[in-house]
Order: structure tokens, then C-alpha cells, then sequence
């Protein structure tokens, strides 16, 4: 009997170490959550997961952070705000995760924004330009990725009133806080001006399944500059629409999310061609960075990593350069991989620079500025990719 009762001892001490073990492993990995639409109508956006998957795969395989592995853990909320719930939850509450980061959508991050919050794990690098999450008051564990729809705004109003000054603009922008948020900006450049400036506005319901009779009632106002704020099939048909109706403005302005050259080609590339977008990243299939070492280790690592992708595609660079900022955010954290070290990390970049960036372009942010990107370069579709011209601009 007692030598039983000392192997019953002996399993259960056993046991006990490897539990203690299991927990000991966890904890030593850096966990990050993440949701994405892997399916649903969004879908495409799901690349921006797998090549950020690769990377840490990338990063774990060079001896990790600081000695530590990577732990990412993205699932598909299919574009659902419930699903995102979900989702969230168990990765907070039983995958343990210290970040939640690059996640995609408004209303998708705004249905756990609160919840995050409350529970202190970071929000990191929302992939979504809303203004309301560069509030670090009223949600210091919220931090955007992109530059603010509103900064965007600013910097096409900037562009028109220096270089045509008695534009006659018609505005035709999504209605919900994504238009909204473009066109507040806008007009708050414009200042004084967007009374007299701006002769018509028209919006559209993400569900509607044709813009034709907004395009038809703003050319019909005379104007001669179209701010269309737009997204997906919606910039397609504004592209092919203004085509059929004859409408040539002098200038035509299109968000950054809505210049992938995926919604340009359905609507046909040459009527594109002169429209007006912007970025802060180099677009790594334009000729001008072949040479440029930052978009040869890109590619580098596609090869490696993700033979089969599209490379045409660009959320697989974008992905990547999130993917890169985030590490640059867990190597300021040293050996201290709280989620309380993480927030306090991202909001203490000074001057970051990162591969895919364009030059002169830094990541900055602060205490009391949770904006990373503030800074923006025109670019102008040729028929076949975007050039940047001018200077780099901000919302100042």
C-alpha cells in the first residue's frame, strides 16, 4: 500500500510539473489576437491575415522576440459584428491573448471597443480610419493603423483650394460614419469656402445596388471637381458611371481604400486614368521602387513564404507592413510583455521607420496622440499604377 500511495504521489507530482510546465510555456509566448473576414463579401480583406501569419512565422523562425515565440491566434468574423463579439471573447477569456491587433472594420471594432477597454488588453492598429478611435481619454487601449478618414479629407481639400481655388465640388459619400467622416474633414479644410465651394451632395445606403441616379443628379450641378467617397463595387460603378453620363471633371478624388486596382479594372483602367488618391506606403509593383530594398525584402519573403500569392494584390503588402509595426512595437517592449508594456510601447514611437513606407514618411506617437499616421503623398492613376507627386502632406 505505501508503495502505491508513493507512485500516486509520484504521478500527481508529475502531473503537477507538467501543468505548471504547460502554463509556464504559455506564458512564455507573446499572444496576439486578431479577427478578420476570411468569408463573407469582405473576404479578400482575409490575405491581410495570412501574410501577417507568415511574418510571425518569419520572426519565431530567427529566435522570436526577445527570445520569445508568437502566438497569433486570427479567426474569421466574416465582416459580423456579433461574430466579432464572439470571437474576441473566447481569444481574451480563454486564449489568454496580451493584444488585440490590425482587426478589421468600423462597426466590427466598435462592437468589442468598449469590452477591450474594460478588460485593458490593447486594441492595436484598428484597420479602420474612424476618427473616434484616437481617443486616448475616454480609450487609452484603442489605437488606430491608418491614417484618419478625416486627415484624408483634409489633404484633398488642401490639394483643390491650392490648385484650383474656384472649384464648383460635388461630393457623393457612403452614409455612415466611414462618408461622414471624409467629408467632415473636407469641409473643415475648406473652411469658409464649402459654402460656395461645394454646389452639390449626394450620399448612398451600402445597400443599394446602383449609384446611377447620384452620379446623374451631381453632374447635372455643373460641377467640375467630384470628391467621391467610396468603397468597393461602389467605386467601380462611380468610375464606369461618370464614363457613360460624358461627366469629365477636372478633377476626381477617390479614398485611399477605394483605389486597389481590383475595384479600378471591373469599371475599365482608362476610364481611371487622372483620378486622384493618396498613401503613405509604396506601392511595391510600381516600377519606380524596383530597386528600393525594402520592397526587395517584400519580396524576398513572398517568395519564401507565400509563393502562390497575387502579388498584384495589394493587402499582402499592407498586411506586411502592419505585421512590421507591430514587431517594432514588441521589441520597445524588452522583457516585458504585459498588455499594459504593449500600450504604453505603441504610444512611445518616435520617428519609426519601416520598410514599406514612403521616404520621409515616420511613425510618431505619444501619450496624448494615438494618430501613427498622420502624413500622406497625392498619387495620380496613370492607366496602369499610381504615381506620387507633390510633397508629403498632413492634417495641420
Amino acid at each position: 500500500m505505501k508503495a502505491l500511495s508513493r507512485l500516486a504521489t509520484a504521478m500527481l507530482t508529475l502531473a503537477a510539473c507538467g501543468i505548471a510546465q504547460a502554463h509556464a510555456d504559455t506564458k512564455g509566448e507573446i499572444r496576439i489576437g486578431q479577427t478578420l473576414p476570411y468569408s463573407g463579401p469582405l473576404s479578400g480583406f482575409g490575405m491581410i491575415g495570412r501574410v501577417q501569419e507568415a511574418y510571425f512565422e518569419k520572426i519565431n523562425a530567427e529566435g522570436g522576440i526577445n527570445g520569445r515565440k508568437i502566438k497569433f491566434i486570427s479567426m474569421d468574423d466574416a465582416y459580423s459584428p456579433p461574430k466579432t463579439v464572439e470571437h474576441t471573447r473566447k481569444l481574451v477569456e480563454q486564449d489568454e491573448v496580451q493584444v488585440m491587433f490590425a482587426s478589421l472594420g468600423t462597426a466590427t471594432n466598435n462592437a468589442v471597443h468598449r469590452y477591450l477597454n474594460g478588460k485593458k488588453i490593447p486594441q492595436l492598429f484598428v484597420l479602420s480610419g474612424a476618427t473616434k478611435w484616437a481617443d486616448p481619454k475616454g480609450f487609452p487601449y484603442t489605437m488606430p493603423g491608418m491614417a484618419a478618414y478625416a486627415s484624408e479629407g483634409v489633404i484633398y481639400a488642401k490639394h483643390i483650394l491650392a490648385t484650383k481655388p474656384n472649384a464648383k465640388i460635388a461630393i457623393l459619400a457612403q452614409n455612415d460614419d466611414f462618408g461622414r467622416d471624409y467629408v467632415s474633414g473636407f469641409k473643415r479644410a475648406l473652411g469658409d469656402k464649402a459654402a460656395t465651394m461645394i454646389v452639390a451632395e449626394a450620399s448612398y445606403e451600402v445597400t443599394a445596388p446602383t449609384i446611377n441616379s447620384q452620379l446623374a443628379t451631381l453632374k447635372a450641378s455643373g460641377a467640375d471637381v467630384l470628391f467621391g467617397v467610396v468603397l468597393g463595387k461602389f467605386t467601380s460603378q462611380l468610375i464606369k458611371g461618370i464614363a457613360e453620363l460624358g461627366w469629365k471633371p477636372d478633377m476626381t478624388f477617390l479614398p485611399t481604400s477605394a483605389a486597389s486596382i481590383s475595384f479600378l479594372a471591373p469599371a475599365g483602367l482608362e476610364n481611371a486614368v487622372g483620378m486622384i488618391s493618396s498613401s503613405n506606403q509604396k506601392d511595391v509593383n510600381d516600377v519606380q521602387w524596383a530597386n528600393d530594398p525594402g520592397v526587395k525584402e517584400f519580396f524576398a519573403f513572398m517568395k519564401q513564404y507565400m509563393p502562390n500569392a497575387d502579388l498584384n494584390n495589394s493587402n499582402y503588402s499592407a498586411g506586411y507592413h502592419y505585421a512590421q509595426l507591430m514587431v517594432a512595437v514588441l521589441k520597445a517592449c524588452k522583457d516585458d510583455f504585459s498588455a499594459e508594456n504593449i500600450k504604453r510601447q505603441a504610444a512611445s514611437l518616435k520617428n519609426v521607420e519601416l520598410p514599406l513606407l514612403l521616404p520621409g514618411i515616420t511613425v510618431n506617437t505619444g501619450p496624448d496622440d494615438y494618430l501613427p499616421f498622420q502624413q500622406l503623398l497625392l498619387r495620380r492613376f496613370d492607366g496602369k499604377s499610381w504615381v506620387g507627386f507633390g510633397k508629403v502632406l498632413d492634417d495641420q
